[in-house]
């Protein structure tokens, strides 16, 4: 019995160069041999051994391969797309981690710090020797940012930061903090070292997605950093607005590879599962899903390699990459859960990634902006009427 690829009905695989080909092999194999084998028992045991997995991924280049200079790859936009949907076909967790370490903590400093904390963080990160978080998001201020309670404030020639951030990814273990807060000029950002005196993370434990994925809280106490500890260009909440687009627009891809994995295990499992004297893929209720499945797939990936193009163009909209991560999202997690409904009771089991995938699709869902505030996005460029207030 020949199984066909999903992609390979409407010969998505002919709109790649071979460069982008090349990016998305390399990153297949990467999760074949280093992930897939392992990652039911990190998920299981909620740990991931991220110093090691950051060492192999800078070695074949994907962290921050999308920024040019400072010994980063500077692959397109498309190339990265198609790294995180590799990635996300292992696991959300380990997408997860190549999003904030490039798309955020690296972007951040590429696009707003001073040339000095690009020389400093950006080729040991690049390299997986140095890891980095992002701190925006507070425990009572997530969809709204604008609203963080966490301060800077001037004393002398340095600056004294307080509060807390929350859902941090990378936190516990990460060697260099981008964190935001509130002065009496505006949303500054700050490039911080972890060992600075002040600062303090915890792990939060007891989650049932993303599992995968070292999720922190950190705590600033009169935690005082130089005037070299500012990012010069971010001067607004703008900045750690963008660097999410550029995390929200991995995301469009990532949420295809987990359901791309997650169609192909049930695709095998029902040409190998014989129930009424036969495989249950003969069944016409069952190919009737599979052909849904297919299409939505197709339809999640045309939208997400259009935008890449955009991308690569330096044209797309905030507003394009809000419907990306909107659709993509929400067609992900309905393939998964259709996708395990395939495989019965075998599939709330570690043996098969459906469930891994479809557990972890629902935090996706909800960060780096919730589907609701995307849906208000695309709503306010439809109408040109903000529902946000």
């Amino acid at each position: 019995m020949t199984l066909q690829h999903p992609f390979a009905l409407l010969d998505i695989e002919r709109e790649l160069t071979q460069d982008q080909r090349d990016i998305q092999t390399a990153t297949r194999d990467f999760v074949i041999d280093r992930v897939k084998p392992n990652i039911a028992n990190w998920f299981e045991t909620g740990d991931l051994p991220i110093r090691e997995l950051a060492i192999e991924l800078g070695k074949i280049g994907l962290l921050g391969m999308h920024l040019q200079g400072y010994e980063c790859a500077g692959t397109d936009a498309t190339s990265y797309g198609l790294a995180c949907m590799e990635l996300e076909a292992g696991d959300s967790g380990i997408r997860s981690l190549v999003s904030v370490q490039g798309s955020l903590a690296m972007f951040a400093i590429y696009c707003y710090g001073s040339e000095e904390q690009k020389q400093q963080w950006l080729p040991a990160m690049a390299a997986g020797r140095a890891i980095g978080c992002f701190g925006l998001s507070e425990a009572d201020h997530g969809s709204n940012p604008a609203g963080m309670t966490t301060s800077a404030k001037k004393d002398g020639a340095d600056w004294v930061i307080n509060g807390s951030k929350m859902w941090i990814t990378n936190g516990s273990v990460a060697d260099v903090a981008v964190i935001w807060a509130k002065t009496d000029e505006g949303i500054r950002g700050f490039c911080v070292d972890t060992k600075t005196p002040g600062f303090t993370s915890t792990a939060v434990k007891h989650k049932l997605s993303l599992r995968a994925s070292i999720t922190s809280e950190l705590v600033f106490t009169d935690m005082r950093v130089p005037a070299s500890a500012i990012l010069p260009l971010a001067t607004s909440l703008r900045a750690p607005l963008m660097c999410l687009a550029e995390a929200r627009y991995g995301i469009i891809f990532g949420a295809v590879g987990a359901a791309r994995d997650s169609f192909e295990s049930a695709l095998d499992y029902a040409s190998q599962r014989t129930q009424f004297d036969g495989p249950i893929s003969r069944h016409q209720i069952t190919q009737e899903k599979f052909a849904r499945m297919a299409t939505r797939l197709n339809t999640a990936m045309l939208l997400a390699l259009h935008l890449g193009k955009l991308k690569d163009a330096h044209e797309i909209r905030p507003e394009q990459i809000s419907m990306g991560k909107f659709n993509n999202v929400e067609a992900a997690i309905g393939i998964a859960r259709e996708c395990r409904s395939i495989l019965g009771a075998a599939g709330i089991t570690t043996e098969y990634p459906i469930f891994r995938h479809m557990n972890n699709l629902e935090s996706v869902l909800t960060y780096e902006g919730t589907h609701e505030i995307h849906a208000l996005v695309i709503g306010e460029a439809l109408t040109g009427i903000s529902a946000f207030r």
